[in-house]
């Protein structure tokens, strides 16, 4: 009987070792190396959307390893630390150099540990060191307008996003409002990128240039007020990244809604600019700057077409107010511009 008890125990403590062991290793890529990024290929971006293979940027986190392509080192402080693009504050050099990160997880590793292993790489690599704070900073605060608003039901309710459903071709997963999932995926047929958040609704975003100038046409589906804002930050982050303002939905309105919206490029490239962010002229030498439609080629805006948010916003009986409200902030307070070597 001493015996079986000694083996048991022996058994116990090797048992602890071991998931002490993992959880040591699971902390850490098994071996993970970054290069600069080449220049993006528009032609190989565009080939890779129509066999629908995943897209050669942005972080594609599988079962067994994790890439993370053509990505800045505030978009790998983002996914890292679970945070949005205008939460990370630190010096303007973040956003410049694009890195390609390609690791093998540590066995009994999984995609959940994705996030924290990359953080362990950023910590070590670049020499990383941050702090959280919460400050209180501008945002846009979504509320209902004096004559109420004007939206029209939905007919049907979004439903929860499956996380172990097999992708289809064209999408890819990425970390959605609240750290909860989205699916996103462009449609060849219609050129629009179609986010998918689950329970707050969906929305496709497109260029059209059938209008004298560019517009962003914006369908909404099924989407709830915290959707619809979440939505609506997740279109001023594509365009302006950190230097986009959260917007939040303070209307109390409960239930699910159908709305479109045509927003002016122009308008939504001067509201980029006015927040700080440098954006140029574009190649071709016409008045506004080039804007991504989803397909990885830029097109040229001119002013004259579509509605500013605001407008578009206040056409739903809704308005946007600019408020201070208190937003949970990353700071950077140390990181190398270049990596140690692999």
């Amino acid at each position: 009987m001493e015996k079986i008890r000694m083996m048991k125990k022996t058994s116990f403590c090797a048992a602890l070792i071991a998931v002490a062991a993992f959880g040591q290793d699971a902390a850490t890529f098994e071996v993970a190396t970054i290069k600069p990024s080449a220049p993006l290929d528009a032609p190989k971006m565009m080939a890779a959307i129509q066999s629908g293979e995943p897209m050669p940027i942005g972080p594609h986190v599988g079962a067994h390893g994790a890439e993370y392509l053509y990505m800045n080192l505030k978009s790998l402080i983002v996914h890292a630390y679970q945070v949005k693009p205008y939460q990370v504050s630190g010096p303007d050099w973040l956003d410049q150099q694009r890195f390609d990160i390609v690791a093998k997880y540590p066995y009994g590793a999984t995609k959940a540990d994705a996030p924290r292993m990359l953080r362990s790489l950023l910590e070590e690599r670049f020499r990383l060191k941050v702090h959280k704070s919460t400050e209180e900073h501008s945002v846009l605060a979504l509320v209902a307008g004096r004559g109420g608003p004007k939206l029209k039901a939905s007919a049907g309710k979004p439903m929860p996003i499956d996380e172990n459903a097999p992708l289809k071709p064209g999408e890819r997963m990425v970390d959605g409002p609240a750290g909860k999932p989205m699916l996103v995926r462009t449609d060849l047929a219609s050129g629009a990128v179609i986010v998918d958040i689950g329970e707050q609704g969906r929305m496709s975003y497109r260029i059209d240039r059938s209008a004298t100038s560019p517009v962003i046409h914006i369908e909404f589906s099924m989407v709830t007020m915290t959707g619809f804002a979440s939505m609506v930050t997740q279109v001023l982050t594509q365009l302006a990244g950190g230097a986009a303002r959260q917007v939040v939905d303070l209307t109390e309105i409960k239930g699910n809604y159908e709305a479109s919206l045509d927003l002016s490029v122009d308008d939504m490239i001067a509201m980029v600019r006015k927040a700080g962010l440098d954006i140029p002229p574009s190649a071709n030498g016409a008045s506004g700057a080039a804007v991504n439609d989803g397909s990885g080629i830029p097109i040229a805006s001119d002013p004259g077409a579509g509605l500013s948010l605001t407008d578009a916003v206040r056409s739903m009986g809704l308005r946007l107010e600019s408020r201070k409200a208190p937003v949970e902030q990353l700071i950077v307070d140390h990181a190398e511009r270049k990596p140690t070597d692999n």
